[in-house]
């Protein structure tokens, strides 16, 4: 249960870093909104699957699948450029989480 409550921790964080941008230095309510209540949500589900896997993993897993998935939206959302070094880049961090998840003690 503590990775699903990781993975949707991840999911607020992905919803939390596209809001950034939308928000224009914080200049336009909604999506400053979104950036508080999507970034506050995701660290306090991120902080309740604390007791339960090891804080280095968590954290690691958490800002590893936000940045793929703020990587894959900002493509598909705001034409950002796919490169054969970003993708090799999302790969290293895939295996990196992938190989915190085998290794770690929870």
């Amino acid at each position: 249960m503590a990775w699903l409550v990781l993975v949707a921790a991840a999911v607020f964080e992905i919803a939390f870093a596209l809001s950034l941008k939308p928000s224009e230095g914080f200049s336009r309510f909604w999506p400053t909104a979104g950036v508080l209540v999507f970034g506050v949500i995701s660290v306090v589900l991120l902080s309740r699957t604390l007791d339960r896997l090891p804080v280095g993993t968590a954290y690691a897993v958490w800002t590893g699948l936000g940045s793929i998935g703020v990587v894959t939206l900002g493509v598909l959302l705001f034409g950002e450029p796919l490169t054969a070094a970003r993708i090799a880049c999302i790969a290293l961090i895939v295996a990196g989480v992938v190989g915190l998840r085998i290794t770690g003690s929870a």
